[in-house]
């Protein structure tokens, strides 16, 4: 039960406003909850560096909100989780997907946020914003399905790749012009680049196969098979490249890429379908994997590689998204009305 709200973070017409929420009394309920005035269908804290508290994106039906949260881990004056909402940016159609650019930042003048969309229109949006009156949106068109995943080229940001139902996974610059289109033999349900190497891009099928190409040559370098499907989310370890990480059918499943194109370690998960598989930014052997959103109870499970069993057993209600804190063993899930956070035991 969440014990102290300032204000609840609203829809739309927002002011910027500072909510402090404290921790939930029960043991498998989430650490912190922030309460939401719509149905929350993702929610990405951004894995860099932005000069400031981390900054958090949560998109609901025609709204993306993005802020900022501080803990009560970092910042002792801080009682449980402090969220402050920086802007709310409309958006035509539900958000189904979005990504962080490594150009946000807060510490400099102008600050600028900048992030990418996907709806079920087949668009990507790129929104840029220096949180006063500059606003931009830029539509990005060529996909002829729906788009499952999206990423920004990590180190300078001037790329955006995108996974879909039709097939391919298409690059993008930030003028809109696609640069690169791979073909797909299934789906593309994930796509990660690698942390340093801006030439390196990882795609994820749904039929259970996991690629690796070469920006340069644009030909496939490495191949994974889950032996198994249908693959529903994959990532890529930031912190040890050799680790990549999936959920297919109910199982996880771990490859070291040196060693073989076979999974080194598999295991069940999830009574039923797994949905989302997400490597913690702070521990290369900690990740986590929730089940599908629309069952009634979705369960987020942590697990790490040293444990036979889960190290943390989640329940939330019909959750959506998942995203770890780029600094804290801490992470986030969308739901009805609200955020919840589980943080983890080192």
């Amino acid at each position: 039960m969440v014990v102290k709200s300032n204000q609840r973070v609203n829809t739309p017409d927002i002011n910027i406003t500072n909510n402090t929420f404290s921790m939930e009394d029960s043991g498998r309920g989430a650490s912190y909850t922030v309460p939401c005035d719509d149905y929350v269908h993702v929610v990405e804290f951004s894995p860099f560096d932005s000069g400031s508290a981390a900054l958090l994106a949560y998109g609901g039906n025609q709204y993306v909100v993005v802020g900022t949260c501080r803990f009560q881990e970092e910042d002792m004056e801080v009682e449980g989780v402090e969220f402050t909402t920086l802007r709310v940016f409309h958006h035509a159609l539900r958000v189904d997907c979005l990504a962080w650019s490594p150009e946000s930042r807060l510490d400099k003048l102008p600050q600028l946020i900048r992030f990418c969309t996907a709806a079920a229109d087949r668009k990507v949006r790129l929104l840029t914003s220096d949180l006063q009156n500059q606003h931009e949106v830029k539509v990005m068109e060529g996909h002829t399905s729906y788009i499952n995943h999206l990423v920004f080229e990590p180190t300078e940001g001037k790329q955006i790749a995108s996974v879909s139902d039709d097939h391919t996974c298409r690059v993008w610059d930030l003028e809109g012009n696609e640069t690169t289109t791979f073909r797909l033999r299934s789906p593309g349900v994930s796509v990660c680049w690698h942390p340093e190497d801006a030439f390196k891009l990882m795609v994820a099928e749904k039929k259970g196969t996991i690629r690796f190409y070469d920006l340069v040559t644009q030909q496939a370098i490495l191949s994974l098979d889950c032996g198994q499907s249908p693959l529903m989310s994959a990532d890529w370890c930031l912190s040890n490249t050799i680790k990549v990480g999936a959920v297919t059918g109910s199982d996880w499943v771990i490859w070291d890429i040196t060693r073989s194109s076979y999974p080194q370690e598999k295991r069940p998960a999830h009574v039923e379908r797994a949905g989302n598989f997400r490597w913690s930014r702070v521990n290369e052997n900690l990740f986590s994997t929730t089940g599908c959103p629309g069952k009634i109870s979705s369960q987020l499970l942590v697990h790490h590689l040293g444990h036979p069993q889960p190290v943390m057993i989640g329940s939330a209600t019909v959750g959506a998204g998942l995203s770890w804190h780029r600094s804290l063993p801490l992470c986030v899930i969308g739901g009805d009305r609200k955020l919840s956070f589980w943080m983890t035991e080192m």
